[in-house]
């Protein structure tokens, strides 16, 4: 699959401007092109290549950590034998979204979208962004704005301070920041952290490296699973594809939610049961209840799933061990650990996670008035109060994260449809019902999280302000529910629309 060309001319005024070309945005691209025909669109994103997550990250093994029949669109069937798929696999995937769909043209990469005002006199935003290629600053204005840039800071992870740290002589990694071409052959290698991260780094890195021990300060859950699903196969020789995917889809995502449900539920027997399956791929007498047995219960926090158990075998190969201990310090050669213990290490990779960044950063304001989402409620999981003409994609945590982009997208063009049949300009939530109660955005105790929660919009006690982790909830609110609401408030004003010629403008 070649690269596509992206849009060579400058931007104009666009019915809706979507921020992010990852699987999100060019996901909104896919849905606008088939049920909004004739809507004038645009794809912006502060980076020079498209795929978001899946261009950005580059450390070893880097792959999705849920099966791509329901990770990937809705409309466009995954035919790869490989369920559990590589980053390589993801972009080429969507490539031929965009190639499908003649988004190309839509697409403006090197531009970072950095503050949007709304204006109630001329119900319209006016987006600023700094294009890449001669860092000027521009305007463009748009009806709707849609956020689709993910939910963490794409600038850099989350690095804790670790004492003596500029006394190590070796190189010390953030998997976000991963050099191109590292060469760590015969190195022996600590990987920090027990995330999704890092138990995808260790068995790609213990390939060819001496060693890798990954340092963990607490356990998390690891599952093994298949990285080619034999129904999903088999169903695709037997079927057309798009028959096979769909019946693949619902059987995985009842799968996925029957776990969740029964860790939920019965938490003493699922962590039994990882604990019986961790056993089976280790050596015997591995000290299971250290390394693999976390003090929450299952789907507190997010499972680590590893395909084909390529962790446990890179442990039981002898070439990865696991460290459950906290540092003291670091040394040039070793990381010294509370308990006493050494480890020496050429090369170090802080798996230590993500910094989480809402809306990715973007300054939004209304009628000139700078808003703190924070201070905001998420209505339907997709709009926030008093926020007119915006939309945005905040997916699941308890299955995969894309399943939520569909409905979103589908419930955005219904909108949009219901608009143009009315006559309506603008579209706002207003939070007006005195009972709802406020909440977190999200209930997951992961320590990334609880460090910025405090950054992101609110959600409801009830009603259309709830946010819940739920596909079949969405799927009835979303798609099947109707579009109007009495806190959802339409309005015909105004709209003055540049010529596309003229519409951008050079501030800076």
């Amino acid at each position: 699959m070649g690269a596509f060309a992206p849009a060579a001319g400058r931007l104009g005024h666009v019915d809706v401007l979507i921020v992010g070309a990852g699987i999100s945005g060019i996901g909104m691209g896919c849905h606008l092109t088939t049920k909004q025909p004739g809507r004038d669109f645009a794809i912006v994103d502060g980076r020079d290549a498209i795929g978001g997550t899946w261009d950005l990250f580059r450390y070893p093994g880097i792959r999705s950590d849920s099966d791509l029949h329901t990770f990937g669109y809705e409309f466009k069937p995954w035919t790869s034998d490989n369920a559990i798929a590589d980053a390589h696999e993801i972009l080429d995937y969507l490539r031929e979204a965009i190639d499908e769909h003649d988004l190309g043209r839509r697409i403006h990469l090197g531009h970072k979208v950095l503050r949007a005002n709304w204006s109630s006199a001329d119900d319209k935003w006016t987006v600023t962004l700094r294009r890449s290629d001669d860092e000027q600053l521009i305007e463009v204005t748009c009806n709707v704005l849609f956020c689709a840039s993910g939910y963490y800071d794409y600038a850099g992870g989350f690095a804790p301070v670790f004492e003596g740290r500029e006394d190590f002589s070796g190189p010390i990694i953030h998997p976000q920041a991963w050099p191109a071409g590292f060469d760590y052959t015969g190195k022996r290698v600590v990987v920090i952290g027990s995330g999704a991260t890092a138990v995808t780094i260790v068995p790609a890195m213990a390939e060819d490296a001496a060693h890798v021990t990954m340092l963990q300060r607490s356990p998390s859950y690891v599952l093994a699973v298949p990285r080619q699903d034999p129904i999903a196969n088999t169903l695709r020789r037997l079927l057309p594809d798009s028959v096979a995917y769909r019946i693949t889809r619902r059987l995985n995502l009842a799968r996925q939610r029957g776990i969740y449900l029964g860790c939920k539920r019965y938490p003493r027997l699922a962590r039994r049961l990882i604990r019986i399956a961790n056993r089976r791929l280790l050596p015997d007498g591995y000290a299971v209840d250290t390394h693999f047995n976390p003090d929450y219960n299952p789907w507190d926090q997010r499972l680590c799933m590893v395909p084909d158990a390529d962790m446990f075998k890179a442990i039981s190969a002898g070439k990865a061990s696991v460290v459950t201990d906290r540092i003291s310090r670091f040394t040039p050669d070793s990381i010294l650990l509370e308990s006493g213990a050494c480890l020496e290490a050429d090369v170090v990779i802080t798996a230590t996670g993500l910094r989480l960044l809402p809306f990715g950063g973007i300054e939004v304001s209304v009628d000139g008035q700078r808003l703190d989402v924070a201070d905001r409620l998420t209505f339907k999981g997709m709009m926030l109060s008093g926020v007119p003409n915006f939309a945005f994609m905040f997916g699941y945590t308890n299955t995969s994260w894309t399943m939520k982009v569909d409905l979103v997208c589908d419930h955005l063009c219904r909108i949009l449809a219901h608009m143009d049949r009315r006559g309506h300009t603008s579209f706002m939530p207003v939070d007006n019902d005195p009972t709802v109660t406020r909440k977190p955005m999200l209930d997951l105790p992961a320590g990334y999280v609880q460090r910025a929660i405090d950054l992101f919009p609110q959600r409801g006690s009830h009603g259309p302000w709830t946010m819940e982790q739920n596909f079949g909830f969405d799927k009835v609110l979303l798609r099947e529910g109707p579009v109007e609401d009495p806190a959802l408030r339409f309005a015909t004003g105004r709209l003055e629309v540049r010529d596309p010629s003229t519409a951008e403008r050079v501030i800076a």
